[in-house]
């Protein structure tokens, strides 16, 4: 009899290539069931709630561990971490009921990104540096606009997996000022690869005064392989909270204040 745990952790992207197991490369996912393998002393599955792109990082990721060997949810907890490197944390281990999906029971996911307004020497890994001056009413407004239900072909990669739908719900969008740095939170049904950071990098070129709003607004209403040209760098970007049914949103925070 398996038993699976609901497992929340927190992870600096930096030097991986991403959530997904690889064979060639080293990735979240791939490291965790290693660390898990070591201390358990048996095969197990981990599948996480969403794939964050290499170099993205996230404070609050949820994966499902199934395990044949039954463990109290606080010791699974201090032996992954001691198998895990620093740069990966595990926050919260729960009992999780048999049929738990992480992925196919979350409801939400909310991302955050961080544009810094000043060039940084602790920051860098987590922020994008924008040396010009942004407009952010303008940005604001633009931001605005993905809100709601559209077709985001013009913001996915195009390597994406072969029929995967391009409609997403964007459910709410926030853009918060903070000493010196720029948060944006966009949460959605789901998200596309690259998605969230073309939606950023479209909404920095708008606060430039590079995009009106009308521009912006086009790129949704026609296949356009413009924002491919302004992804925002992963470094800013972090997969802020996976939702379940009953989960509401924290306050926004800057998590670093250069």
């Amino acid at each position: 009899m398996a038993h699976k745990y609901k497992i929340t952790l927190e992870y600096d992207g930096t030097n991986f290539s991403g959530w997904q197991k690889q064979s060639n490369a080293k990735s979240i996912q791939g490291t965790l069931i290693a660390a898990a393998q070591d201390f358990l002393g048996a095969p197990v599955d981990i599948q996480g709630a969403g794939r964050t792109d290499a170099g993205v990082h996230a404070l609050a990721q949820v994966a499902h561990l199934e395990s044949p060997r039954k463990i109290h949810p606080e010791t699974l907890r201090i032996g992954l971490n001691d198998n895990l490197p620093s740069s990966i944390n595990i926050l919260r281990v729960e009992n999780a009921p048999p049929r738990f999906h992480a992925r196919h029971h979350a409801v939400a996911r909310s991302y955050l990104y961080l544009i810094s307004g000043r060039r940084t020497a602790f920051g860098k890994r987590y922020v994008w540096w924008i040396k010009d001056n942004l407009d952010v009413k303008k940005m604001r407004r633009a931001i605005n606009i993905f809100c709601g239900f559209h077709d985001f072909s013009s913001f996915a990669d195009k390597r994406m997996d072969k029929g995967t739908s391009t409609q997403v719900n964007i459910e709410n969008v926030q853009l918060k000022e903070f000493p010196d740095i720029i948060a944006i939170r966009i949460t959605g049904s789901h998200f596309l690869w690259k998605m969230v950071r073309r939606i950023v990098g479209i909404t920095c070129e708008a606060g430039r005064g590079k995009f009106s709003l009308s521009a912006v607004q086009e790129l949704l209403n026609s296949h356009s392989e413009v924002p491919a040209h302004f992804t925002a760098p992963p470094s800013g970007l972090f997969l802020e909270k996976v939702l379940y049914a009953g989960d509401t949103l924290p306050e926004i925070r800057p998590l670093i204040y250069l």
